[in-house]
């Protein structure tokens, strides 16, 4: 098998990479001639004192590992594939209080508890709520006749409103749910002068809002979603910190990375006029999963090797550090026709950017589904004729396929 033409010391998880672009290409040439390829790191780089990872690339390669926690575990190392050079261990440890980075059976427990949150009458009970919103978003952002910023105008609106409505933040504390959303993931970026300590005092922040929440509803219980999961009699509930992590995860899964869909899926329909013409007369149900595909907010997660186990022709050690690139799935021509094109009518459309199936597929599916669909239907009833004044200004980070500007004008 041909070795790949990368550059020498690529590393996927380079900040500066993203910062760029997507790098497709080179995913691309992994996928053809070495789908699961150890990428060096030096030791630290990472937050984590090993020498490196092993980049998955191909579709069915990566779901057999999300499917497989026995093999692959989020635990031992956490799923973020890296972090800042200067942070702690026991800061890393910290996080596996989080439900994306436990191992069952303690995942499978706590996520029978949160999945109460998403269940079909959950998310059904919001949507008259979530379109009225939407259209107030795009309405206020159509009237200010001018260029403005989809990303902060538009795009950040939604996804914000749904989970302070799923849980009930009030609306006045939700602008700090947002702040400190946004300062937990951007400290690879320059531009925010954010350092990985900043993230972490902003991430206790949000954990002791949360918990502070629960614990007034362990005392006085009332009736709405945060009762449901922590005082909820004979039906297992979260304790405290628990619920205060899991609000944290939903500040960055569903938050983060439903703004960074849209915003990506409204570049794409404005480079791809055709597409958007297509949308806007024909309203497709297909269109969110495609965008969701063609974005793939999240490159990449990891997992870590519980034992010595054989991927894509490679031995992979026990210990080592398995990257799973989503983005690299969701363009494999083995699985999809033409993955390079924007299609918002692709049916079937198996993509992985909700995870690649097993413990950790994600619970806010539906949620997120139903966001995107409304804010498009939003944009197409209200804004038609959008158009792109500037090139999209991107987020520097090792794992977040991020933007921070996309400027518009109705």
């Amino acid at each position: 098998m041909p070795c790949p033409a990368l550059p020498d010391g690529f590393d996927f998880t380079d900040p500066d990479v993203l910062h760029r672009r997507v790098p497709l290409p080179e995913f691309a040439e992994l996928r053809r001639a070495e789908p699961v390829r150890w990428i060096p790191q030096r030791a630290g780089l990472a937050g984590f004192q090993d020498e490196g990872y092993w980049a998955v690339t191909r579709h069915a390669d990566v779901r057999y590992v999300s499917t497989h926690p026995e093999i692959f575990s989020s635990t031992a190392n956490t799923a973020i594939i890296r972090f800042n050079e200067h942070i702690e261990r026991d800061a890393i440890d910290a996080q596996r209080l989080i439900l994306l980075n436990m191992d069952p059976p303690e995942h499978t427990r706590v996520r029978q508890i949160v999945q109460r949150v998403f269940t079909p009458r959950a998310i059904r009970a919001l949507e008259d709520r979530l379109r009225t919103r939407a259209h107030a978003i795009v309405e206020r952002a159509r009237a200010q006749d001018r260029p403005f910023d989809f990303v902060t105008e538009v795009a950040c609106e939604l996804p914000l409103q749904a989970i302070a409505e799923l849980i009930g933040i009030p609306q006045d504390d939700r602008a700090k749910i947002f702040e400190w959303s946004n300062r937990m993931i951007a400290y690879d970026d320059p531009e925010y002068a954010i350092t990985e300590e900043v993230g972490q005092e902003s991430a206790t922040e949000l954990i002791a809002y949360a918990m502070n929440m629960a614990a007034d509803r362990k005392r006085r219980p009332a009736r709405d979603i945060v009762t449901t999961l922590v005082a909820a009699e004979d039906e297992g509930n979260l304790a405290s910190d628990e619920f205060g992590f899991f609000v944290l995860m939903l500040a960055v899964a569903g938050n983060e990375t439903t703004r960074n869909a849209i915003t990506h899926g409204m570049h794409a329909f404005l480079t791809h006029p055709e597409q958007w013409d297509l949308y806007t007369r024909r309203r497709p149900a297909t269109a969110a999963e495609e965008i969701v595909r063609w974005a793939t907010p999240v490159v990449s997660f990891q997992r870590t090797a519980t034992q010595d186990t054989e991927l894509g022709g490679r031995r992979i050690a026990e210990g080592d550090r398995v990257g799973l690139f989503y983005a690299s799935a969701n363009h494999d021509p083995e699985v999809f026709d033409d993955p390079g094109a924007f299609d918002v009518t692709r049916d079937p459309n198996p993509h992985l950017g909700f995870g690649g199936g097993g413990p950790h597929y994600c619970l806010g599916k539906s949620l997120a589904v139903l966001e995107i669909d409304l804010i498009f239907n939003a944009v197409a009833d209200a804004m038609p004729g959008l158009t792109l004044v500037g090139e999209p200004r991107r987020l520097r980070s090792a794992w977040i396929n991020g933007v921070k500007e996309l400027r518009v004008s109705a």
